[in-house]
């Protein structure tokens, strides 16, 4: 990309004419010019991977496979090492010359330029044609004769100034500048001709590493193979190209370098890598602690692993270790060029494998109907589901479907929870297994919740699990972990168990499920006739049964997750609609109407019901949820068994789950926001609040939080610490409404 900014006649005319025929040469012939796009790799097989950057559409990878590679990719200047040379106002020679004509910026009024090399020239005519007062420190005693200020046989010995550039040390005088320009010669950029498996050798006229043999199917061509003179860089690219004839170009100078490496005993502090700040000293201790290959010389210091990957810094700094241990440049090497040549975003690397397309959202058979009622869909756990109806204020229509719910009765779509059914003759040992609870002792028709833990017995699911017959269950388990429970119990059915006695089986696509909750659920669901006692006798609490509807099964499980008497009906995905629609048909007459996700979770943070991952985090084993029976009473084996009786189960300062009050007309608590005790330096984080509502029903708001050794601290008022911000709340029980559970059987 030179070319934009150092021009150049090409063919008797502008460059950028040239460049315009070529690019329609290409496009008429079938090619393409691709623009914004960076070949950051060669992999097995001349793959070649590419970095596009779009505009409007998410960033691109090409994977191409080339019949040929042409590699062009120019050269990088490198610095010189010169005492103090991490000072802001110290740049690259060819950096200013971009700064200029391609952003009319002019870096500094008064400007020093230290080089060993012929490329600075043109860069001091245009900035000295810009205004700026330019003089030039050339090391070699044969520098080119020009009309600027050139002092020959001059290094720079100093830079001044402590936030910037006031003044550099040269000739053995102090000389005021504003800017130090750097140019210490052109390093090829090889990276993908090594990366396809070439080598390099040093050329001493041109004080740079170049290729060195021909690769089958990979050709180099201008400055990345060595020729910094325009008409030379053309010529190789057109004989790289399969030209024939005489170079396309007239001469356009030679381009002479002295070798300038840094010496390891010169004075001063002289940076190496500016980005991860390696000095020529640091490349010096490496040397005498024995860190004379250059893979061990990167590890040791630093030098060449930052963002840059030592574009600037590498060669220098093997020079200076070439000089230190007595070999060539070329003995001592270079490390390993590795792809990507820049840094690249994961999210390109994934490329199509993002979003939706590596996680896809899951959508409720009934998208359609909550989309024509209002509903404002959200995504929870994966799922695409109703977060509230209706066009009002969020906060006023979740506080209403809350409210109408407790008070008279609320349909939600809870289609979305797992249904993977465990089937065999030791599908009851599977399932005990998978639980801190038991389940073989559960009979068929009932219902029974429970957790899986993980080995290290952190909760790592709850849910309800049905025994639909002696030999099959099914576990209802939480929406988001549906994927990660299925895999779960088929790893355990094939690692412990037979096979061919036990199979599980995800349904949850093949059955949809409806849940009424609320005072009048029982009086809607005989509205409907579904042809199911409802008495608490024929279908109590924590228990199903099984009919049919429109021609198809119904389930009708009498399960809560509110507090208040509810059922879910599940029925299989194409019948769902009909159902859905008898119901909101029948629903106005019993003061209902429809609840979101939003509205739920009040309803069950006001009863203590947890939500798995909001309520709990990477230590909360079944004790600090308050449910020990299963850990006190279990003797067979089961899935984090053994974890929960070690020393860090049985701390005393454990966080358990507590309720979090506050008074009546006070907002609700910032979830996320610390329980503590103490003020101002001696305040101690004791825990945090999980999960935070304005209750309807308590008129109040209602929290729940883990705290440190929560149990112990009920009545205990303690802050609430939030932004710079303490409040105060009061530790109680968890459940904050209907703590008998009358309302489960009203």
């Amino acid at each position: 990309g030179q070319l934009v900014h150092r021009g150049g006649a090409i063919e008797g005319g502008d460059w950028r004419e040239w460049a315009s025929s070529v690019r329609a040469v290409v496009e008429a012939s079938g090619g393409r010019v691709m623009t914004s796009t960076t070949a950051y790799g060669v992999y097995d097989h001349r793959l070649v991977c590419a970095w596009e950057r779009r505009a409007s559409l998410p960033d691109a990878l090409w994977r191409i496979r080339p019949k040929t590679i042409i590699v062009a990719a120019g050269a990088i200047e490198r610095p010189l090492v010169v005492p103090d040379n991490d000072r802001p106002g110290v740049m690259s020679a060819d950096a200013a010359l971009v700064y200029l004509r391609r952003f009319a910026v002019l870096v500094g009024k008064r400007v020093a330029i230290a080089t060993n090399n012929d490329s600075v020239y043109p860069v001091a005519e245009a900035l000295s044609e810009a205004g700026a007062e330019v003089e030039v420190f050339d090391s070699r005693a044969d520098a080119p004769a020009t009309d600027l200020k050139v002092l020959r046989g001059v290094e720079v010995e100093g830079v001044i100034g402590a936030s910037g550039v006031e003044a550099v040390r040269a000739g053995g005088r102090r000389r005021a500048v504003d800017t130090l320009l750097l140019s210490g010669g052109w390093t090829p950029t090889v990276h993908l001709y090594a990366q396809a498996q070439g080598k390099l050798r040093y050329d001493e006229a041109l004080a740079a590493l170049v290729p060195k043999l021909a690769i089958e199917g990979v050709a180099v061509a201008g400055a990345a193979n060595g020729a910094f003179a325009l008409d030379e860089a053309l010529r190789q690219g057109y004989a790289a190209g399969g030209g024939e004839g005489a170079a396309p170009n007239a001469p356009s100078g030679q381009y002479r370098v002295t070798a300038a490496w840094p010496k390891p005993d010169a004075p001063g502090r002289r940076w190496i890598d500016f980005q991860n700040d390696v000095t020529l000293k640091d490349v010096a201790l490496a040397a005498r602690e024995g860190y004379v290959s250059v893979e061990h010389l990167k590890r040791y210091t630093t030098l060449g692993m930052a963002t840059d990957q030592g574009k600037t810094s590498s060669v220098n700094g093997l020079a200076a270790l070439a000089a230190l241990t007595g070999r060539s440049i070329e003995e001592t090497g270079t490390t390993t060029y590795r792809p990507p040549f820049v840094p690249v975003p994961m999210g390109v690397i994934a490329g199509r494998r993002r979003g939706a397309l590596i996680n896809p959202l899951k959508r409720l058979p009934l998208e359609a109907e909550h989309r024509a009622d209002g509903a404002q869909m959200r995504e929870y756990g994966g799922w695409l589901r109703p977060a509230w109806y209706g066009p009002d204020d969020p906060d006023r229509a979740i506080q209403r479907e809350a409210a109408r719910a407790r008070d008279a009765v609320g349909l939600f779509d809870g289609s979305s929870l797992g249904k993977i059914e465990i089937i065999g003759p030791d599908a009851a040992k599977l399932a005990d297994f998978n639980s801190y609870n038991r389940l073989s002792n559960l009979k068929p028709g009932k219902i029974r919740y429970g957790f899986m833990l993980q080995e290290s017995g952190i909760v790592f699911d709850d849910g309800v699990t049905l025994r639909l017959a002696e030999d099959r269950f099914l576990v209802s388990c939480s929406s988001g972990h549906t994927d990660s429970v299925m895999t779960r119990l088929e790893l355990w059915r094939q690692d412990r168990f037979d096979p061919r006695r036990v199979v599980v089986h995800d349904t949850t696509a093949q059955w949809a499920t409806l849940t009424l909750t609320g005072p009048r659920a029982r009086d809607l669901i005989a509205a409907l006739d579904l042809g199911v006692p409802l008495d608490d006798e024929s279908l109590p609490h924590m228990a199903f049964a099984l009919s049919s509807f429109d021609g198809a099964p119904i389930r009708i499980a009498r399960v809560s997750f509110t507090g208040d008497r509810s059922y879910e009906l599940s029925v299989p995905a194409r019948r769902t609609r009909a159902l859905r629609a008898r119901i909101v048909e029948t629903m106005p007459a019993f003061g209902g109407g429809l609840l979101g996700l939003e509205g739920l979770m009040i309803l069950r943070a006001e009863k203590g019901y947890i939500v798995v991952g909001k309520d709990t985090d990477g230590t909360t084993m079944p004790h600090d949820l308050g449910i020990a029976g299963p850990r006190e009473q279990r003797k067979d084996e089961y899935i984090g068994k053994r974890s929960l009786f070690t020393p860090v189960a049985n701390d005393k300062g454990r966080k358990q789950l507590v309720g979090l009050s506050c008074a009546p007309g006070e907002p609700p608590l910032p979830t996320g926001a610390h329980v503590v005790e103490g003020r101002g330096k001696a305040r101690r984080s004791l825990g945090y609040v999980t999960s935070s509502y304005a209750s309807p029903s308590l008129g109040a708001p209602v929290g729940l939080g883990l705290v440190e050794n929560g149990l112990a601290r009920m009545g205990e008022t303690v802050g609430v610490y939030h932004l710079g911000a303490e409040r105060r709340a009061t530790i109680g029980s968890p459940v904050a409404l209907d703590p008998e559970g009358k309302r489960l059987h009203a």
